[in-house]
């Protein structure tokens, strides 16, 4: 695991020196990626930066890596759990190996197959390698960069004066000291909508994510300026269902959870693979259960780890540590108290990479953990998405119903209509989201979108001064995640649009920035494409149960799970976000809202935010809505007003 950066252009050959300033200055805003070491490279018009966490091969894994004759080099930021199956492949084809870790096997694998190396790559993962002319006159041909299939490492880049910029980090970006800071006004209405930005921008005009499952290439030529040309090597058609299913159906459904056990044992023994101790966040769920279970099996005795929120509305430990028992595993409890968290509120939103209104719950469990002297655990992230645990599941298929129903009928009948459906909703916000889309469904590209909302549409419409074209690249974006699964069956559309949102844009994203802060590997092996590929071909009759979330992974598990576990219902765990947005943060939380950054106050309504949090205190709206837009604020003060530069290992 580490943090990659690099610059790419004329002044790297003009001005060596600055660009290697430059990407030192970038490198000390990843310094919280990779504490254990740093590589340096340039060659103009190259220059490239790691910092290193280490993790695999302690000694020898240090980057920039080369191939045998040093024409190609890679700096990597992630993990590729089949190196090992690889090296022996390319062994195999005659390639010499000076090293024993992973991120060796992706030089050989580009110098054997060029960019089709990623079809062969299986792990998380973001990367550049260079590729120099061969014989005389040596000089850099090509970069080329590449991001994972399910997005779970970030991969930023910009342009700035003819040269490219990328990094694994927007504030490594900024660092550079290259680019300006302007407010991107469509990234933030996607912002206000589901309460993070969506791929493939950011908040930062300019500055874009390299989507999941996508490859650049960068062909360098003297008399033209840097451009780089985007191929997509994953997409929905890895994964799309069966329409039908055997007419022997007892041996199918038998035959289907045997390929899911298979798969699922396969992926926790790829990614338990560490030259470091690996333990295990273990909740009361069926996802971090089912994780602990398989690699229990495979490491009696492993580390798992819960943390305690003495202040939360429920705990989760009872039951974990009943499961712990269940498993035989060496397990702790990391105590959190209130105050602790308070104190380092602050720390943990600076730390967010960028803007979400998620992720400080994993700040804080990142923490503990690393605290404990843990380098890499592993998550049950990504079970929700694959095996069907949201309530989305359920809920985006009625909303569909009802917005096809909704669609043909006159604006009049619907807004007489309206007044029943407020009935069918449980709180003032999804009342919002519920008429939103039985009133406009065009306003979003599918109805599957509503059910992610954190604002209504005419709440944001109401809190941005400019909404601004309609055309842009987040509903382009979501819209072809839609397009993508179309014929699909509900269950599995939902599935996919999952993974194409709120998993990517928010979970992902969040997961790999606040454990980074602490220089803590988290592993996702629920999320390993060959699992996900293997469960979304399965046809809709395997995978749904109606009234038993997750039936396919419990039922491929069977008496793996503690039958505790599999009986509760699920819940969410929340920080007491309610009761400290009332109590010993309201103070701070009222000042922010009522005095907005100057690029937010000439982006939003001030009247409208001041609207949001009065709602929130009359206990019309709840805690999620002001807390949005005092993220939004400090991130914009700290990144936009300030200047800061400040990695997250210098916050908290």
């Amino acid at each position: 695991m580490c943090g990659i950066c690099g610059v790419i252009g004329p002044e790297v050959t003009a001005r060596a020196t600055d660009a290697e300033a430059a990407v030192r200055r970038m490198l000390a805003a990843l310094v919280h990626r990779g504490p254990d070491d740093e590589g340096l490279l340039v060659d103009p018009p190259v220059a490239l930066g790691m910092r290193r966490l280490s993790i695999i091969d302690l000694a020898g894994g240090h980057q920039p890596v080369f191939n045998e004759d040093d024409t190609v080099c890679v700096v990597l930021n992630g993990e590729i759990y089949n190196y090992q199956y690889l090296r022996t492949v390319l062994e195999s084809l005659g390639h010499r190996f000076r090293t024993h870790s992973d991120t060796e096997t992706v030089v050989h694998a580009f110098e054997q197959w060029g960019p089709d190396c990623v079809r062969h790559l299986r792990g998380m993962f973001a990367f550049a390698v260079v590729e120099w002319a061969r014989g005389a006159g040596r000089r850099p041909l090509r970069i080329f960069l590449a991001r994972d299939r399910l997005g779970i490492k970030p991969l930023y880049y910009t342009f700035a004066e003819g040269n490219l910029l990328f990094a694994s980090e927007v504030r490594a970006l900024l660092a550079s000291g290259w680019i300006s800071r302007t407010l991107n006004p469509a990234a933030l209405e996607s912002y206000l909508l589901f309460g993070s930005v969506s791929e493939p921008e950011t908040l930062l005009e300019g500055i874009f994510s390299l989507p999941p499952g996508e490859t650049a290439t960068i062909t360098l030529d003297p008399e033209r300026p840097v451009s780089l040309q985007t191929e997509r090597y994953w997409s929905a058609s890895e994964l799309a269902p069966e329409l039908s299913m055997s007419s022997r159906r007892p041996r199918a459904l038998r035959g289907a959870r045997a390929s899911v056990r298979e798969a699922l044992e396969h992926s926790i023994r790829l990614h338990l693979l560490a030259d470091v101790p690996v333990g295990i966040f273990l909740s009361s769920g069926i996802d971090s259960t089912a994780v602990a279970a398989l690699a229990a099996r495979l490491h009696p005795g492993i580390h798992t780890f819960t943390v305690v929120f003495p202040e939360a509305d429920y705990s989760e430990a009872a039951l974990a540590r009943q499961t712990a028992r269940h498993l035989q595993t060496t397990h702790r409890e990391l105590p959190l108290s209130g105050e602790e968290m308070l104190v380092r509120v602050e720390a943990a939103v600076a730390a967010l990479d960028q803007p979400s209104m998620n992720g400080i719950n994993t700040y804080f469990v990142s923490w503990a953990v690393r605290q404990a002297g843990l380098k890499v655990a592993l998550s049950g992230l990504g079970g929700d998405e694959v095996f069907g645990g949201y309530r989305t599941f359920r809920s985006a298929p009625w909303l569909e119903r009802l917005c096809r129903l909704s669609g043909p009928l006159p604006g009049v009948l619907r807004a007489a209509l309206a007044p029943l459906l407020r009935r069918a909703a449980d709180s003032p916000d999804a009342q919002r989201k519920l008429l939103a889309a039985w009133q406009n469904p065009a306003v979003l590209p599918h109805p599957f979108y509503f059910t992610r909302l954190l604002f209504a549409p005419e709440q944001v419409r109401a809190l941005l001064r400019d909404a601004g074209a309609s055309d842009k690249a987040w509903r382009r974006w979501l819209g072809h995640a839609v397009a993508e699964s179309a014929g699909w069956d509900a269950f599995s559309r939902t599935s996919w649009l999952e993974m194409r949102s709120y998993l990517v844009n928010t979970l992902l994203r969040d997961t790999d920035a606040m454990s980074m802060a602490h220089s803590l590997e988290v592993r996702v092996p629920l999320l390993d494409h060959v699992l996900v590929e293997t469960v979304g071909r399965l046809p809709v009759a395997v995978k749904r149960r109606p009234g038993h979330p997750k039936a396919l992974l419990v039922e491929a598990l069977g008496a793996l799970l503690p039958a505790e576990v599999v009986r509760q219902p699920k819940r969410t765990f929340t920080l007491p976000w309610e009761h400290w947005l009332r109590g010993p943060l309201q103070e701070n939380v009222a000042a922010q809202l009522r005095q907005l950054t100057p690029a937010l106050k000439a982006a939003l309504n001030e009247r409208a935010v001041r609207q949001v949090w009065e709602d929130f205190l009359a206990r019309r709206t709840s805690w999620s809505r002001p807390w949005s837009l005092f993220v939004l604020n400090a991130w914009v003060q700290r990144h936009i007003e300030s200047n800061s530069s400040a990695g997250a290992a210098e916050l908290g």
